[in-house]
């Protein structure tokens, strides 16, 4: 797979080994080391944005989630090899192969519960993590973005269904659930560039059903991990920033913040006046907030 834009210049290309084989990661910068993991329909060129004013201050490693952009994509079922804990796996191989032990992490959307997965499984591993745009346990948290919710529960939904359907028209489902999610209900904060990029890697039957598999682990494994972790009593050891598109957890809904104070009672929480993909929404406002947290 070949994309005519290098949205990271100056950063260099990696494939690792890890759990899930390869997995593609874009690294530049200096000082400590920080990962970024992107949501659905996206890849690690979500950061595009953002990433190269953060190689300033770290060292950045922006990669695709297993399943996603130009990574591995592992035969699944029912989503036994899509779980936040085979993902986060997958980091910490990328980590440990570039060197780096302890790091921050920033993750988005599903990126985030892979971050949240990482967090209680190896503490360890993280100095900081800042998730955005996602609530601690439940898809169905609050009611900022029906659309949303129902679209994760549709990709949830018994194999092989979804992804015959989606694959009638992949590039229209992506579409909709890129502009559906924004504030401005446009695609127009993606940039021609970046969509190009989204539809290149979401056009694949494979990945289509990696995506689905990855939901389905989500609303199956996942949850029922979280439910024992939550049963024992288990926290985030490290300091945590919550980012909160308004458009997506509204000021006025459930209250996000208050969720995740179950999980440590002193979490941060900074809100950008964006939908679901503040990075590419709102970059300035979102850089200024993970910036001053990082």
């Amino acid at each position: 797979m070949s994309n005519p834009v290098d949205f990271f210049p100056g950063f260099a290309s990696h494939w690792i080994d890890a759990p899930a084989g390869k997995i593609f990661a874009r690294v530049h910068g200096e000082g400590r080391p920080l990962v970024l993991l992107h949501g659905f329909g996206e890849t690690h060129v979500a950061w595009r944005k953002i990433a190269p004013a953060l190689a300033n201050r770290f060292t950045v490693v922006a990669m695709d989630l297993r399943g996603y952009g130009w990574s591995s994509v592992p035969t699944s079922e029912k989503g036994e090899n899509y779980t936040k804990r085979e993902m986060a796996a997958d980091v910490v191989a990328i980590m440990e192969s570039l060197g780096h032990v302890r790091f921050a992490l920033v993750g988005h959307d599903r990126g985030a519960r892979v971050g949240q997965r990482l967090a209680l499984d190896q503490p360890g591993r993280l100095d900081k993590i800042a998730l955005i745009n996602n609530a601690p346990i439940d898809d169905d948290f609050g009611d900022g973005d029906l659309q949303r919710v129902g679209r994760a529960r549709f990709l949830a939904a018994e194999a092989p269904r979804p992804e015959e359907l989606i694959g009638l028209d992949p590039t229209g489902f992506l579409d909709d659930a890129l502009k559906s999610s924004t504030k401005a209900k446009s695609l127009d904060a993606f940039g021609a560039d970046g969509l190009a990029a989204y539809r290149q890697a979401f056009n694949d039957p494979a990945r289509i059903h990696a995506f689905c598999e990855d939901f389905r682990a989500g609303a199956s494994i996942d949850r029922q991990h979280l439910d024992a972790d939550r049963a024992e009593g288990k926290t985030l050891a490290m300091p945590t920033l919550i980012v909160a598109g308004e458009a997506s957890f509204p000021s006025t809904g459930p209250s996000l913040i208050a969720a995740w104070r179950e999980w440590r009672h002193d979490v941060s929480e900074a809100r950008v006046d964006s939908g679901l993909f503040p990075m590419e929404e709102a970059p300035t406002d979102t850089l200024a907030a993970l910036e001053a947290f990082l």
